[in-house]
């Protein structure tokens, strides 16, 4: 039909080949035959399966309750079936009883009792259509279900401190305990009788703050279902579609989002977040001052030769005489702080994109342009050989009390 409604409104063949995709010939038919257009394609015959003959003996088996398709390939085969796995998957799927989902016991907390943190890895385009990702930190507090949602272009051990801290910070105190999955920046390993082995910088800070840090089994992150639920919401309505433009931007954004989902009714406490709130708030454990939990988000960097120290994949000045010391990096807020000896050294704005260099105002100040002196190494020296005097053969003789001839 639309191949003649076409035709009738002036188009020739090839026009009308190129706009449906057909080929000439084929337009050519249906427009020569309108019958065509009522004919109903005749079904083709049924082919037989290879596992119609052993229909009967495969439900004697699949009532015994043998469900396994290598067993029954097995059984089938020795019969003399030369038919296919699939077609055999295919034919006992419809007949396999449903497993029934492995069970877990879900249970709630007290106000204040139990937090859980754990990672994303979350996936974007970048403006030039390159696929890139970040990591999303998420700090679910057990009672309230309260939310921290955290994006890191890193996961290691200095970065997961520090979202840490901007989540007992954004909580205002630490819960009791904390439950982790089993990540290398918490645990390093388990000895023979599966204690963990802390990594020593968590373990400090877990001491210092005064939660007691718990793992949930290995292999068994149902037992981390809170968390685990936080981070499917956040990558199934947080993320699809989400613009941004930098790190912070998207920080800010996930945040306020945050806030926003904070006050929607939870599908399993019936409450929303923010009515809890105030009740999970007030049973929270007080967190140490700000200069000891400073010391959780700063980082020790060298400075290169040329005045620059690395931090989040930019680079940033500090005055020249620093160089090949070591000093402190923390972010404030949208800026980076560089400390040297406990004395602020350079503030700097945050770099908005990786691979930035921002120098420092007087950074080569009073950095002598003249070339040092060459410093000449010491070389050795080689001394003449002694000289040996030369004697005739009658001095020898003389000497042994010999006569000359």
């Amino acid at each position: 039909m639309k191949l003649h409604e076409l035709r009738s409104q002036g188009k020739s063949i090839r026009e009308i080949a190129r706009i449906t995709g057909y080929s000439r010939n084929t337009v050519r038919k249906y427009l020569r035959n309108r019958e065509l257009l009522t004919e109903t394609p005749r079904p083709r015959p049924r082919r037989p399966s290879k596992l119609e003959p052993y229909l009967d003996e495969l439900h004697l088996w699949m009532n015994e309750g043998i469900f396994n398709c290598e067993v029954l390939l097995e059984k089938l085969q020795a019969k003399g079936y030369t038919g296919s796995r699939t077609i055999l998957k295919d034919y006992v799927k419809r007949f396999r009883p449903p497993r029934r989902p492995k069970a877990v016991m879900r249970y709630e907390t007290e106000p204040g009792e139990q937090a859980q943190v754990d990672w994303g890895v979350f996936k974007y385009h970048d403006a030039h259509g390159h696929e890139r990702k970040v990591n999303g930190f998420v700090m679910n507090l057990g009672y309230s279900r309260d939310m921290y949602v955290e994006f890191t272009n890193r996961a290691d051990i200095s970065t997961f401190l520090r979202c840490m801290t901007n989540a007992l910070l954004y909580f205002g105190g630490s819960t009791k305990y904390m439950l982790f999955d089993n990540p290398k920046i918490v645990v390093l390993e388990r000895d023979e009788y599966g204690e963990p082995k802390w990594n020593p910088l968590f373990a400090d800070f877990a001491l210092t703050v005064g939660f007691t840090p718990r793992l949930c089994r290995p292999r068994r992150p149902q037992t981390k279902g809170k968390v685990e639920s936080g981070i499917k919401y956040v990558k199934n309505n947080f993320w699809p579609g989400r613009r941004f433009t930098d790190l912070t931007d998207l920080n800010q954004q996930a945040l306020a989002w945050c806030e926003n989902k904070s006050r929607r009714i939870h599908g399993t406490t019936g409450e929303r977040p923010c009515d809890r709130r105030s009740l999970e708030r007030a049973k929270l454990q007080p967190l140490p001052g700000p200069a000891v939990l400073a010391r959780f988000s700063t980082e020790t960097r060298t400075v290169s030769r040329d005045g620059f120290v690395s931090f989040d994949g930019s680079r940033y000045g500090v005055p020249w005489k620093l160089a090949g010391l070591e000093v402190q990096v923390r972010p404030n807020g949208v800026h980076v702080e560089i400390l040297h000896r406990g004395e602020r050294i350079a503030l700097h704005p945050k770099a908005l994109l990786p691979r930035t260099t921002v120098p420092l105002v007087g950074q080569y100040q009073d950095i002598p342009l003249a070339q040092p002196p060459q410093y000449r190494p010491p070389i050795a020296v080689q001394l003449p050989a002694p000289e040996v005097e030369v004697r005739s053969l009658q001095v020898y003789e003389q000497l042994a009390g010999g006569v000359s001839q």
